[in-house]
């Protein structure tokens, strides 16, 4: 599921130049897609800017062992990504 180009992109902006934790790297962004679906519902990874930042930097702080901290600090982005995201009967898209 997760591209290559959006696996190098997010090395990219993580400033990650080697390719030994790819595969890992992989997981982390595939996990964190699922997690911001769950809450914001149905999105194209890579293709929706919003959705996409919040993988990343669900990704950021769980490569960064910090992933107990992204809900609270990404709060307001993810409810209005998750609002924005509701289908037409008001419902999650998941």
């Amino acid at each position: 599921m997760v591209t290559t180009e959006t696996l190098k992109s997010f090395k990219s902006r993580m400033r990650i130049m080697h390719s030994s934790e790819d595969e890992y790297l992989r997981e982390l962004i595939e996990d964190s897609y699922e997690d911001i679906k769950s809450k914001c519902g149905t999105f194209t990874l890579g293709s929706d800017k919003r959705g996409t930042e919040l993988v990343y930097e669900r990704s950021r702080y769980a490569y960064n062992d910090a992933l107990e901290f992204f809900n609270e600090n990404f709060l307001s982005q993810i409810n209005s990504f998750a609002f924005d995201n509701l289908d037409e009967d008001g419902e999650v898209d998941a």
